[in-house]
């Protein structure tokens, strides 16, 4: 089921996400990881947490939208051990278009579980550790905006607002010229 995303100011996205219990579920952990799957891939995402669609446990998918299968689940994570610092810009599914530069490490260790609740420790690099520490972040309450720096906000901004004015301003054009317009 593809669920919605919950706006950007929303309360639950600035607060910390409680344990999913596997002894207890609050809920099935199967269908918990096949919805944000779903969700993400119908967003173009290459990550989702629960926290993002109104779901208060610390769990988060994450993999390659154009191939289903490489998704897969982290519930409860912890990060054991991370190196490096590198600045790349990212974006986020609850700020659509929002591009900012944030420093991240880029290597991490991390323990957690899978939707089967199956504990393991595996190390991720690159962007993937980047995306893993995202997720995280929004387990935590936090998001990308609250790391950032204002200059780069602001920068990251005034980007999007001319990214799309130049979107508004092509679809108006082609709409005048009488150009085929999908969708």
């Amino acid at each position: 089921m593809i669920l919605d995303l919950l706006p950007e100011d929303h309360p639950m996205l600035k607060t910390e996400a409680e344990r999913f219990d596997f002894e207890n579920p609050p809920m099935d952990a199967t269908e918990l990881f096949q919805n944000l799957k779903d969700t993400m891939i119908a967003n173009h995402g290459v990550g989702l947490a629960a926290p993002q669609v109104g779901i208060p446990y610390q769990a988060f998918v994450l993999g390659d939208p154009s191939n289903p299968d490489s998704v897969f689940s982290v519930f409860n994570p912890k990060i054991v051990h991370s190196a490096g610092d590198v600045l790349m810009e990212e974006g986020c599914l609850t700020f659509p278009g929002l591009f900012i530069k944030i420093k991240r490490a880029s290597g991490i260790r991390a323990r957690f579980s899978g939707h089967d609740g199956y504990v393991e420790t595996m190390d991720f690099n690159g962007y993937t550790a980047r995306i893993f520490l995202h997720e995280y972040d929004h387990l935590q309450g936090v998001r990308f905006v609250d790391i950032a720096s204002k200059l780069r906000i602001e920068r990251a901004k005034k980007q999007k607002s001319k990214l799309d004015r130049k979107r508004k301003h092509n679809e108006q054009n082609a709409f005048d010229y009488g150009s085929p317009r999908i969708g």
